[in-house]
């Protein structure tokens, strides 16, 4: 592991060149148990957040020892910490107890090690190592600003990923750091809704605004860009607008991604429609790909469902029905919205509510959380539906959408507060599960799913439903841990304290929520632009919701 030293304390006697007839045999002992800082740890394992200037060892052996018989030759500490120990008083004959006297680096992985053989006047039948992590340096890394600024700050570098690094002929986002040719509608979707935001904050100027968003409609509008039945895959080239298949048979239509793409861009168009010709006539052509999108045939011939997928080359093989609860409801409502193929109410209450199954009703961490899984899943239920659609007054005959978000998150924080599995640096100010990068993979993490990696989208997509936690957590990320996090475009995706792990690549589906959700708790803009739409209004009153 990188900058990591290692401790090792190797508890050995020397061999005696010549053994008397008389010498006793040495008892056969095993490590009965090794604590570190008062927390045990079994062999193998890790206790974290050491303090670097007082780490205390306590082992105890299943045969009495003698502590006497360490060889100092034996005992060593690597990366010039030398044999910087000191044997503390025990009065259990068969436990050691000892200190290191040299203050350790911060944020560094040590390892203790016993290996067997003959020592402390007994023979260890079996070697040992214990793994143990010194605390965050805790010093800001930056300068001190206000919130506000730092608000601001956040918006500014993530909304560039989008801007900056926009593919350069359609102006669609790619899906990660360094895809290439690879641009992702969901992601893109999310970028666009942040170009109001971007505008009355000063980023761009409304020119520049109107200007790549033109550029956007008019590469999905062109005749060669890939659409089935109006819908838009997961990922297209961004050059050519032909589709890059997602899975083996994912090589259609995404009716989730196209809508989190009509998201925002009916946020958008909502922005634009009163202005200059130019403008009219883009919005004109944002209202053309809304139309064309044919809802009802998602149905997979009349079900009262919505279906995710459909290959023009596998038809419905994937046949993956979109239900609750989870990130999906955005798109029951874009189709009840349509001017065109809006679906019935019967599919929402069918497919989407289950007849109901959708709810929950349970009490976790004093919370009670109307709808979903126990514990709430990931963040991201909570965030790629309400970048537009504004939960704060939004009820059906399910849920309050507000009560559900805020449980939600709450509930995901007091998770990580309680930290039942003890993972490095979970707490008041350092929370958020939801999908994201891990270690060498990808993980939808949340409460029930958990490895320890916390993604920043998480604590600050949630800022309109957890603003003094959120708070604490942006707090966190870049004045703690800001020199490994923070990066060209903010945040990067994710972290693993336990494992020493910071991610170097930022995704657009994670970095469109910070951008937007921020701009939603501080102004409530996208909100306002989205829910004055009169096509989702309308679709809204459909399904039943008051707003």
């Amino acid at each position: 592991m990188k900058n990591t030293q290692f401790i090792a304390l190797i508890f050995t006697t020397l061999f005696l060149s010549c053994k008397s007839v008389s010498e006793p045999q040495l008892q056969n002992t095993i490590i009965q148990s090794v604590s570190i800082n008062g927390t045990l740890v079994a062999t193998g394992g890790s206790v974290f957040e050491v303090p670097v200037d007082s780490v205390v060892f306590h082992v105890v052996f299943s045969h009495n020892i003698d502590t006497h018989k360490i060889n100092p030759d034996y005992l060593s500490i690597n990366n010039q910490i030398d044999t910087s120990f000191v044997i503390l008083p025990d009065t259990s004959k068969n436990s050691l107890s000892f200190k290191i006297s040299k203050k350790l680096s911060n944020y560094t992985s040590y390892v203790l090690y016993f290996t067997s053989g003959s020592n402390l006047g007994v023979k260890l039948i079996d070697s040992y190592f214990y793994t143990f992590i010194t605390r965050l340096d805790t010093t800001p890394k930056f300068p001190r600003i206000s919130d506000d600024s730092l608000l601001t700050l956040v918006q500014k570098k993530t909304f560039d990923y989008f801007w900056s690094y926009g593919h350069p002929v359609s102006g669609l986002a790619r899906e990660r750091l360094g895809a290439g040719e690879t641009v992702t509608m969901g992601g893109s979707g999310f970028g666009i809704a942040a170009i109001p935001a971007a505008i009355e904050r000063g980023f761009i100027t409304r020119v520049q605004g109107f200007e790549r968003l033109n550029k956007i409609v008019n590469f999905l509008n062109a005749p060669t860009t890939d659409k089935f039945h109006g819908a838009l895959p997961h990922w297209m080239n961004g050059s050519t607008g032909k589709v890059i298949p997602f899975g083996s048979k994912d090589n259609g239509a995404d009716l989730v991604e196209t809508a989190f793409m009509m998201e925002g861009l009916l946020t958008a168009q909502q922005y634009f429609k009163s202005g200059t010709a130019d403008e009219q006539i883009m919005c004109a052509n944002i209202d053309t790909l809304w139309r064309k999108v044919e809802w009802t045939w998602f149905q997979q011939n009349g079900q009262q469902q919505l279906y995710w997928h459909w290959s023009p080359t596998y038809g419905w093989d994937i046949n993956m029905a979109i239900k609750g609860w989870n990130e999906a409801l955005i798109i029951y409502v874009l189709a009840a919205s349509s001017p065109t193929y809006p679906i019935a109410k019967s599919v929402y209450d069918n497919g989407w509510a289950q007849n109901g199954a959708i709810r929950n009703g349970k009490t976790f961490y004093g919370i009670t959380l109307p709808l979903g899984e126990d514990k709430g899943g990931p963040m991201f239920f909570a965030h790629y539906s309400f970048l537009g659609l504004n939960p704060m007054h939004l009820s059906d005959a399910y849920a309050n959408y507000w009560q559900q978000n805020t449980a939600h998150a709450q509930i995901n924080y007091q998770y990580c507060v309680a930290n039942p599995r003890k993972n490095f640096g979970y707490g008041p100010n350092c929370w958020g599960l939801t999908a994201s990068d891990i270690l060498n993979s990808y993980s939808a993490s949340s409460p029930t799913n958990d490895g320890g990696t916390i993604a920043p989208t998480a604590a600050l997509g949630s800022f309109p439903y957890t603003p003094k936690e959120s708070m604490q957590a942006l707090r966190f990320f870049y004045y703690v841990l800001g020199d490994k996090l923070w990066g060209q475009y903010g945040f990067t995706d994710a972290f693993n304290l336990n494992q020493h792990w910071f991610d170097n690549a930022y995704l657009a589906i994670d970095e469109g929520p910070i951008v937007d959700m921020i701009e939603n708790y501080r102004t409530g803009l996208l909100w306002n632009l989205f829910m004055q739409n009169p096509d989702v209004q309308r679709g809204l009153t459909r399904l039943g919701f008051t707003y």
